[in-house]
């Protein structure tokens, strides 16, 4: 995760988001009520190990640093699976008006007193109430190293005990992260990598609440200095998620402009249309199998989608002429590359990147390709990948010129440009996709007197 994120992050936050609206699961709302359990249970534990607390309670501090948690927690700042929120700040002062064993459960108290109301009132359901013990895990970790510690006041707490605690809260949000999300195949290691940058909020926040923790005993109200901060940071939360619904909004206008393109595209010519949504599937699962990332994952969606668009500017008798084109014709068919690229420049913003994918989806490996002759590496993977999907299409479909070629064919004719046409890792795993899927083995009834056409000319048109 991070300040700006891809369109897969942006992905994966406006999932979260709608999950924090839905209804809970039943396999979810088990999770969470055994986690809840443990919470309590840790909680329940910490207290009794500690015992009964003799003195350190400051209840109008602690009262105070509730309050400003329960604020606190309405600043989210959207994060991967889910956000954070700048309650380090009350958190921290809240350690030093109650015996550490007590704060967990004020945690939980400030969590309700944010959440009851908007619970109540029906903006979210009732049932998410359960996730909020699972919300104040993070607590237990510092509560039990200062209770260790022996509770020192803040102004003589020693740096270690200091550090040992935020490292114990980083670490037990990180586990509990990974406990709740690792069922829905929503937890990794890669993904606590992409969002360790969280952690260092809390790491920035802490000295400020620190400040306010050295005179909250004597000045119980010095908590509610902290509010104009937390107020900017509201702001701040509230442009990054208009900044965030503007991205969502823009990608899928993207996406619907794709997808009206290519209904164009297939209104024009039904098979061109059809062929292209074809090829999709396909580029995507041999992306899929060359580790690309979101980016070009998504670059190559939408240039297997639109990679004929430039199509609809190639006069139709050109286009569905049965047999051989003429040199004229072919230089005129060459040409819908180009076309496809101009309409996507037109379009902006990442579409000229899927652009330049379109223009390039008939260069070869062996730089016999048009429009540029690029060869090799210089040839974007993206557009390396369309090229074998659309000329592997191209032959297992029946077109105006030729009837399909059976799937053992087709796979030769692959081996045999290999090296040359197509780049060899590419050809390697789309084989290894379309020969290994259930079907793939049948082959489709021989065409009486079946004419051999060269893959070039299969894949072009």
């Amino acid at each position: 995760m991070s300040l700006n994120p891809d369109s897969a992050e942006q992905e994966r936050i406006a999932q979260a988001a709608e999950r924090r609206r839905a209804r809970v699961e039943r396999r979810e709302r088990i999770l969470e009520t055994a986690f809840a359990a443990g919470f309590v249970a840790a909680a329940a534990a910490l207290l009794l190990l500690a015992g009964a607390p003799a003195s350190g309670i400051h209840p109008i501090p602690a009262a105070a640093c509730i309050v400003c948690f329960a604020i606190a927690v309405h600043v989210p700042f959207a994060v991967g699976e889910g956000y954070t929120v700048p309650t380090q700040l009350a958190f921290v002062p809240l350690l030093f008006t109650l015996p550490p064993a007590l704060a967990p459960w004020a945690v939980l108290a400030g969590l309700l007193l944010a959440r009851l109301p908007g619970q109540i009132a029906g903006r979210r359901p009732l049932a998410r109430l359960v996730f909020l013990p699972g919300d104040a895990w993070f607590a237990i970790g510092p509560a039990a190293v200062l209770a260790a510690a022996g509770a020192p006041p803040a102004d003589h707490l020693a740096l270690p005990v200091a550090a040992g605690a935020i490292g114990a809260q980083c670490a037990v949000e990180i586990a509990a992260w990974i406990v709740r999300e690792g069922p829905f195949g929503r937890a990794g290691v890669r993904e606590q990598i992409r969002e360790l940058w969280v952690h260092g909020v809390d790491l920035a926040l802490t000295p400020v609440a620190l400040v306010v923790a050295l005179v909250i005993a004597d000045r119980p109200w010095s908590v509610f200095a902290l509010m104009p901060l937390i107020g900017v940071l509201a702001v701040f939360a509230r442009e990054r998620e208009a900044r965030l619904q503007g991205l969502f909004e823009l990608n899928q206008a993207y996406h619907g402009t794709a997808l009206l393109l290519g209904d164009v595209v297939e209104a024009d010519d039904s098979y061109t249309g059809t062929h292209s949504r074809g090829v999709v599937s396909l580029a995507m699962d041999v992306g899929a199998a060359l580790g690309l990332d979101a980016a070009q994952r998504r670059n190559l969606e939408f240039a297997a989608l639109l990679h004929d668009v430039g199509k609809v500017a190639i006069p139709k008798a050109i286009i569905n002429k049965p047999g051989k084109l003429d040199p004229a014709e072919w230089t005129v068919i060459k040409t819908h590359t180009l076309e496809g690229q101009r309409m996507l420049d037109r379009v902006g913003g990442f579409m000229r990147s899927v652009g330049l994918i379109v223009r390039s989806h008939h260069e070869q490996w062996d730089g016999g390709g048009y429009p540029d002759g690029l060869a090799g590496e210089a040839i974007p993977l993206e557009a390396r990948i369309i090229a074998c999907c659309d000329a592997w299409s191209a032959m297992t479909t029946t077109r105006s010129y030729r009837e399909a070629m059976p799937v053992t064919a087709a796979a030769a004719e692959i081996r045999r440009c290999t090296g040359t046409q197509f780049d060899p890792r590419v050809a390697d795993a789309l084989l290894a996709i379309v020969l290994d899927a259930p079907d793939a083995g049948a082959v489709r009834a021989p065409v009486p007197q079946l004419q051999h056409v060269p893959l070039s000319t299969a894949a072009a048109r």
